[in-house]
């Protein structure tokens, strides 16, 4: 199995990207997130899991281990597939769709693009006692950087930038220093937006 792959992206989408790993060129699927980690980089590592089917092998691309780790619990949910769990990853954000599985959210789930009502229920059964055995990297992001990134994201929004740049901007320099302070993040995020 491809459990990881580090190499030279040359053709990136919002959903896919071509990734040259010593010559072989690796179409991976990702999640918007993931890619909007990766828009500035030109060589990246991704983790990896690979979709067996019997008419296709689909390879699909983390940023994080937290993301790859909730991918494969999402695909253990009846119903849900790569597609969607792909689908489900780039309209929320892991902490967010852990909380709102932990607390029973329904109507945050439903309101994520592709997921019903049956599907959300669904997700919530099977899912809701499996969450916590994620890696603690996911428990650092929801429990500290969540409410220090949501805090920067309505500083930079009161100063009149576009909340998705915003939130975009901070989430990057939150990946580069995650224990940062809330007023070096605010710092840095103006600095780079201000480019």
């Amino acid at each position: 199995m491809i459990g990881y792959l580090t190499g030279k992206i040359v053709s990136k989408k919002p959903t896919k990207i071509i990734l040259d790993v010593n010559g072989v060129g690796y179409l991976i699927n990702i999640s918007i997130s993931t890619f909007e980690k990766i828009t500035d980089q030109e060589q990246v590592s991704l983790y990896t899991f690979l979709s067996v089917k019997e008419d296709s092998l689909d390879l699909y691309g983390f940023y994080t281990m937290a993301e790859k780790e909730m991918f494969e619990l999402l695909i253990s949910v009846s119903g849900i597939g790569p597609k969607i769990a792909q689908s489900i990853l780039s309209g929320i954000q892991i902490d967010e769709l852990r909380e709102a599985l932990k607390t029973n959210n329904l109507s945050r789930l439903t309101a994520v693009p592709g997921v019903g009502r049956k599907t959300a229920e669904r997700m919530l059964v099977e899912l809701r006692d499996k969450v916590d055995a994620l890696t603690e990297k996911i428990e650092v992001v929801s429990a500290g950087s969540y409410n220090i990134r949501n805090d920067a994201v309505t500083a930079l929004t009161n100063l009149g930038y576009n909340s998705k740049i915003a939130e975009r901007t901070i989430r990057a320099v939150l990946d580069k220093n995650p224990s940062i302070t809330i007023e070096d993040l605010i710092k840095e995020a103006l600095a780079s937006m201000n480019r």
